[in-house]
């Protein structure tokens, strides 16, 4: 933001905010009003509004004032507040339905594991199922830091995962294992197939049809690998969240050690299987081809399946699955930590790189744009900000998620990717940015001045 205050770290002093241009950022007012509009012609209104258009005619409004016409705006652009031509959204009926399916179906999982084992063993798992849900949502929250994704679609794929996919697998798993039995009449021979070859492909399909529904319904969400990584994630922690309640529940007797084995020790097994499929529909994503995903969903999923199968295939091994765990699944959970941490700093060297651009024209500063481009810098502007007041905390928050919406529709423009509607959604973003500078100024001019 522009330092127009003592302390704001790293920045020069009195950096006034760049202007808003009235021809091109002035919304509604460069179609509609104010000089130069497309109706101007008559005294600044539209049709609608002259005399003998649509809306009451003088006489209706009273003698005195029907020759008053509107005062001029002198005092510049208006912002913006709606654009033309927008399209009818589905999105809440989308989430609705997927609120619906999912919860009522995790409800069903649920009920089945309590008439199963009964209310006390289902309700202990249950608690014990949500240490390391809540251990893998942090580690998706620290993921997703940059551009945070709509909690909306955060609670459609975790209600995803534990209901449609859960759910779907436990039938279908069943059924396989069974088929298997019945047409080789040997149960543990099953068991091992059901473990190493059916789960792994019907658990990753099922969690990646997940992912893959939210890239093709919100695809203005997917903006790489890292937000396919938080969308895997997600369902994935929805899943084995649901999942450990049935496993915690069968193992009354024992399960301290089901607990450590899945809940402590294995806590991202089911995220790292599902973040490659994540991971390869965001690089999709970032493909200027549209029919990419044809190709990097199946791909995904053969990796997802893979990972899962060695990890269910090492689990059988007995006394032996102590070294496959240490010399394979902890090197492969550490090289996945690094790639994501490798992810994450890609997403500061795009924001770095398109904000730039951005402080060429005039619309930062370069001390802003090294601020916007560091996570460290950006908690020392909430700091400071915060000294400030709360709205001039909010307004710090608002230009940092603002400015980095911004980063990224750049991004999409550049790669051929956005939208028909790319050119008025950043001149949308550059008002609000404009207008979180103003909202700051004044909370902060305000606190001066007590």
């Amino acid at each position: 933001m522009s330092n127009q205050y003592p302390g704001y770290p790293g920045g020069p002093q009195q950096q006034q905010p760049a202007q808003v241009s009235q021809q091109q950022y002035a919304g509604p007012g460069g179609q509609y009003a104010g000089p130069g509009g497309q109706y101007a012609g008559q005294q600044g209104y539209p049709p609608a509004l002259r005399p003998g258009g649509f809306a009451p005619s003088p006489a209706d409004w009273g003698t005195q004032n029907a020759a008053v016409a509107p005062p001029p705006n002198m005092t510049g652009p208006i912002e913006q507040v709606w654009a033309p031509g927008q399209a009818r959204s589905n999105r809440h009926l989308v989430s609705v339905i997927g609120y619906t399916l999912g919860g009522i179906m995790m409800l069903v999982l649920i009920m089945l594991v309590l008439l199963e084992t009964g209310v006390a063993a289902t309700t202990a798992s249950f608690v014990l199922a949500l240490v390391p849900l809540t251990t893998v949502l942090a580690g998706v929250m620290w993921l997703d830091r940059w551009e945070p994704e709509p909690k909306a679609m955060l609670l459609l794929a975790l209600l995803w995962g534990g209901g449609v996919a859960a759910l779907s697998s436990y039938y279908i798993n069943s059924a396989m294992i069974q088929w298997i039995f019945e047409q080789t009449q040997d149960g543990q021979g099953a068991t091992m197939l059901g473990a190493t070859i059916v789960a792994p492909v019907v658990e990753e399909t099922s969690k990646g049809l997940g992912v893959l529904l939210i890239f093709l319904l919100r695809r203005h969400h997917f903006d790489g690998p890292v937000d396919g990584v938080v969308y895997a994630a997600t369902v994935a922690a929805g899943f084995a969240f649901t999942e450990n309640i049935l496993y915690f529940s069968q193992s009354a007797d024992f399960v301290w050690v089901v607990f450590v084995m899945r809940g402590i020790a294995a806590p991202f097994a089911h995220a790292l299987f599902t973040s490659v499929t994540g991971i390869a529909l965001g690089m999709a994503s970032r493909s200027r081809r549209s029919t990419a995903v044809l190709f990097a969903f199946p791909a995904g999923l053969v990796g997802a399946m893979g990972l899962h199968a060695l990890w269910n295939g090492s689990a059988s091994l007995g006394n032996n699955f102590i070294w496959l765990y240490l010399f394979i699944q902890v090197p492969m959970f550490i090289a996945t930590l690094v790639l994501l941490a490798w992810l994450r700093r890609q997403e500061s060297d795009v924001i770095r790189a398109r904000l730039g651009e951005y402080a060429q024209a005039g619309w930062f500063a370069p001390h802003e744009v090294d601020m916007l481009s560091s996570m460290r810098m950006r908690n020392q502007a909430k700091s400071w900000a915060s000294g400030y007041g709360d709205k001039a905390k909010d307004a710090m928050k608002a230009f940092h998620r603002d400015s980095t919406a911004l980063a990224y529709l750049r991004q999409r423009l550049l790669t051929g990717r956005a939208g028909m509607r790319a050119s008025q959604s950043e001149h949308e973003l550059l008002n609000q940015i404009h207008r979180d500078r103003h909202v700051f100024t004044a909370s902060a001019q305000g606190v001066l001045q007590r």
